[in-house]
């Protein structure tokens, strides 16, 4: 019996490609989710909003106008896996209600430890972490550098738009 191979994506952005591994077996709910959001599309033209040099870069969930694009219901946050937000780990994001995770995502770029799961409250939750980056940290890294400001209420907004092209499964 072989055993299954995680799920591969390739993120490919206005800044250059990331290839991204998705752990099934540790992270089953988010990564269905973040596959059914990847079969539709949706992640297409959409911008990494949120980009903080020493922490993460954020995105799966904005147009360039700073507008949400409609999501599907939100899932159970998987913050109780054992994965670790390191560096080059991807992890749900959400709001302050630990199941509101719905399409955005961050990429850790440092290791992230305040944001594993540490008690049941919601402040201790965590966030889930469903894969990693397995090619491309280095485009991670230009992401990370890019000048930000503030558009439309948000902060920490990239000046000129970093775009999230498309992300696709890639077949073995």
């Amino acid at each position: 019996m072989t055993e299954e191979k995680n799920p591969v994506v390739l993120m490919e952005t206005s800044m250059g490609n990331v290839k991204i591994e998705l752990f099934k077996d540790k992270a089953p709910i988010s990564v269905r989710n973040f596959l059914s959001y990847v079969k539709d599309a949706y992640y297409d033209g959409t911008i990494f909003h949120r980009v903080i040099k020493n922490f993460m870069v954020q995105g799966g969930g904005l147009d360039t106008d700073m507008q949400p694009k409609k999501t599907k219901f939100a899932i159970k946050n998987e913050a109780t896996n054992g994965l670790k937000n390191l560096r080059g780990t991807l992890a749900m994001a959400r709001t302050s209600v630990v199941d509101s995770a719905t399409s955005q995502f961050f990429i850790n770029v440092v290791d992230n430890a305040f944001l594993d799961h540490s008690g049941k409250t919601p402040d201790r939750f965590g966030y889930a972490v469903f894969a990693q980056v397995i090619e491309g940290m280095d485009v991670v890294d230009a992401i990370r550098e890019v000048k930000t400001g503030n558009k439309a209420g948000h902060q920490d907004v990239p000046v000129e738009p970093v775009f999230i092209n498309s992300i696709r499964l890639v077949e073995e």
